[in-house]
Parts: C-alpha cells; structure tokens; sequence
C-alpha cells in the first residue's frame, strides 16, 4: 500500500532543514568520524521533498548540496587562497561557484525524482526509488566531467558496522545502504509500522557479521617499509635554491632507513625532471639502494625528450628501474583545462600545471619482492581505477603531495578514503604524504601507524603482503547495480499496479 511520509509537516522550515542537513553530513566524515550524521541528514533531506512541487524540491536539494559541498569541501578555498596567491574576494567566488555547480547535481536529482512520484512521496519511493537514485547521483557525480568522488556517503562508515560490506559490494553500495537505512526509518516513523525496524537490524547486523570475515590471506613474509614525509613547505617547494636541500633532505632520511625492504618518498618529492637529476642524484642512490638490497619508489616529473610532454610520476629504483605515470589528472591542479585560462590569474599558473596522462594499462611496479599498485594522489578517490591492479598486485601505494590544502578537511578526509581503498581490495595500503597525514594501513582498513601534520617524519613498520581477492574486486560494480537494477523494478511493478 502507498503510504504518504510526512505530508507537508516541514511547511516553509523545509529550505532551512535541507541547507543544515547537508552542512551536518561532513561531520560524519573524518576528522569527526559522526558516522551515523550520514543517515540523519538524509533523512531530514528526503523528508524535506514531501509533499511539494519539483521546483521547490529542486530547490531543497540546491541548497542540501550547497551545506554539504560548502562546509565539506571548503579546502578549495585554502588551495585557491593560501597557495594559488588569489585574492580573499576571487578565491571565496571561485569556490562558490564549485560549490554551487556540485549543488546542481542534487538539484537535478530532487527535480527528476518528483517528476516521476509526483509531489506525494510514498513508502515505495522512499525505500526503493530514493536509494537508488542517490546511488545514481554518487555514481555521476564520480563520472561527469572526468568525475569528483569526493563526499561519498559509503567512506564515512569505515568506523562503523555497514563497513562490513565494502569488501561485499563497494564504498558505492555502502553509499546505497547508507539512503536505504534512511529510507526505511523515515517510513518507520511516519507510519509506526515498526516491524520495518528489522530489516534495518538486519542490514546493520549482517554487516557486523561481515567484518569478522577475511577476504584475502597472507602473501609470503611480512616486509619492513620506511615512508619519508619531508614537510617541504609548498610555498618554497618549487623554487630552484630549494632543491639541494630537499634531496639532502630524503637522501639523509633513506640512508637511515637502509635496514627497511621498500622506502617511499611522496609524490613530487624531487622537483626537477628525471633527466635532469638522474646522473647526479637518481644513479647513484639507485646504487647505495641496491648495495642495501632496499628499493625506493619517489615522486618526480618525466619529460618525454621527444615531445616535450611530462608526466607526473613515481620512479623506482633499486634491482630495476621503473616509472608509473599518473593516469587520471587533476583539473587546474595538474593541467588547466581550458588552456586560455593560463595567465588570467596566478592560480591558473601553478608550477608544473600542464601534465599529460600516463596509459591506462601500464605494468604494476615490482618492489621489495612485490607487485605494487600505485596511485598519485587523487587516483585514489576512484575505486574503479583501483581496481584494476587487483588481485595482481598484493600492496597499494599511494603518494600525495596535500600541502596544498592546509590545516583543512583535506588531509583527514582523503586518509579515509584511502582506508577504504584498503578495505575494498583486502590489501595494505601505504601513504606517503608531503606534510602529513602519511599511514600505513592494514588491509581490513584499519590504520597500523600515521604521522602527525606539518612536522618532518619517518613512518615505518612491518606490513603483510595479501593475495586473493574480495568480492568487490572478482565482481566490481556488477553486483551493486544489479541490486539497483532490480529495486527500480520492483518499484516500477508495485507503482504501475498500485495505480
């Protein structure tokens, strides 16, 4: 039976209500870690679509997304300010602007959802077509215009019991479970139909069952790794007089850690290209790291001597030389899309801000007796590029140069993220950060070891290779959209013959 859920009672509270639930959703995000805010929020956020027009529900979700995006990606602000040298007025605008644009997804998504129910939500629409729809936002919102992951629901719940179903079904299907809970309480409370209260005991339950369990197992002996965070400000990290003291810096920091199997500088930490510094500094540390039997993997820029193009790279040295080149790049960060754009205004002319993309299907880089799957960065954000060196690779390396976010959200929110990475793929993970914060994290997600922001460190420690793989990696994104699939079917079956 269709069941109207809260029919109006927001009344003109209802705008206020969608702009506070979204700016209380990254609360559950690190470094708050409020986990159970994410379905709190949706749930005032689908409670506020009730009962009003599509418009006004557009307008609902505009501003749900301008609380979460505002508050949740405010580091934008930080990278454009502090570090990209624009002015105070130009920097909050630019951030606006993102912010709003990112808000108009949801807005689009209230617009459509209300075309299809009508201003009348019912039970059917919030627990089987709202789920899924915001399964369809986090999943476009990770594509369009070469995607922004960020913010995704199923991140959020790493510290909490749904966590037992990322290695299942993915941070994207955690997400859907996340609007599913949601859904269903908002249906509990409006209609005291409180036997809807086990299905979400038991999605809760069976993911606490879930987190007992061991995807992967160990692969050979455990092997020791040193991760050097240099904390080179990012004011003065380009700048020529700079660089002897920077590779003084990571040469002093590797050569007391010789005792460790596998050492990592983060990502840019030689600031010049490859061919620059190889017959000074690369070929002989190669040598003292194979007299050591130790391999190091550092960040640099690799310029293709041909067509002067360059690559955003990690370089290994040791028994064999290798690069990875960083596939997915970041805009105005890592090129400027619009290349007009260059000069404009200094941020739009950041030092090494014209990379090209490395191939897709490069070979994983074998280190301390180990495939390795790298990424730089924010390539770590999206799980499906991750993916694709699993089940081969038995360790994840990420290298992130973060500095130029500051004491901001950034740092704790991207460290979550790539616990979740760990735990999707049943393999460690290890993050080599500029400034911090850098982890070693174990394979169920879980941090082994971190740094502390803005200090020079050495973050080492004995971490266990894995092999095998987790459902998520045999079956990807397959079993979650045929769920989705099915639940769209199921409400179109009950919807059509209810009317």
């Amino acid at each position: 039976m269709q069941t109207p859920v809260f029919q109006g009672w927001l009344g003109q509270k209802g705008n206020a209500v969608a702009l506070i639930a979204g700016a209380i959703l990254p609360l559950s995000f690190s470094p708050f870690h409020f986990y159970p805010l994410a379905i709190v929020s949706l749930v005032l956020l689908f409670a506020s679509w009730q009962s009003i027009s599509a418009r006004q529900a557009a307008w609902r979700g505009f501003l749900f997304g301008v609380g979460m995006f505002g508050v949740g990606v405010s580091w934008i602000y930080v990278a454009i300010h502090d570090f990209g040298l624009a002015s105070v007025f130009l920097a909050g605008l630019l951030t606006a602007l993102f912010v709003c644009f990112l808000a108009l997804y949801l807005a689009a998504l209230a617009w459509l959802i209300k075309r299809i129910s009508g201003p009348m939500l019912t039970s059917l629409d919030m627990v089987l077509l709202l789920p899924v729809a915001w399964l369809g936002f986090e999943w476009f919102k990770a594509w369009f215009l070469t995607g922004f992951p960020w913010l995704e629901l199923g991140i959020s719940q790493i510290d909490g019991p749904l966590a037992g179903y990322t290695p299942v079904i993915g941070v994207l299907g955690v997400s859907w479970l996340v609007a599913l809970t949601a859904g269903l309480l908002l249906v509990l409370v409006q209609t005291r139909r409180w036997w809807l209260v086990l299905p979400i005991i038991a999605i809760w339950a069976g993911g606490s069952a879930l987190q007992s369990y061991q995807w992967t197992t160990p692969e050979g002996e455990a092997i020791k790794v040193s991760l050097i965070q240099g904390n080179i400000p990012q004011e003065i990290k380009w700048n020529p007089e700079q660089l002897f003291k920077t590779l003084a810096l990571y040469q002093a920091r590797t050569e007391q850690n010789w005792d460790s199997d596998l050492v990592i500088w983060p990502e840019n930490a030689v600031t010049v290209f490859h061919h620059q510094a190889k017959e000074y500094f690369l070929d002989p540390l190669a040598e003292l790291a194979r007299k050591n039997d130790t391999d190091i993997l550092l960040g640099l820029p690799v310029m293709q001597q041909e067509s002067r193009n360059y690559f955003n790279s990690m370089l290994l040295l040791g028994q064999e030389e290798a690069f990875y080149h960083k596939r997915h790049l970041v805009p105005f960060g890592d090129y400027v899309p619009l290349e007009w754009l260059r000069g404009l205004i200094q941020f739009f002319n950041l030092p090494m801000s014209s990379f090209v993309s490395g191939e897709e299907d490069q070979a994983l880089l074998h280190a301390a007796g180990h495939d390795i799957g790298i990424s730089i960065c924010y390539e770590d954000t999206f799980s499906a590029e991750v993916l694709t060196t699993v089940p081969e690779a038995s360790l994840l390396v990420n290298a992130t140069n973060n500095a130029w976010y500051g004491d901001s959200f950034a740092p704790h929110q991207h460290l979550q993220i790539s616990q979740n990475r760990a735990l999707e793929t049943g393999r460690p993970v290890l993050r080599a950060t500029t400034n911090g914060i850098s982890a070693l994290i174990n394979f169920d997600g879980q941090l082994i070891g971190q740094t502390a922001q803005f200090e020079q460190a050495v973050l080492s420690g004995e971490i266990q290779p894995r092999q095998g793989a987790t459902a998520y990696v045999s079956y990807g994104r397959w079993s979650i959209l045929l769920i989705a699939l099915f639940m769209l079917m199921v409400w179109a079956y009950y919807r059509r013959t209810l009317h």
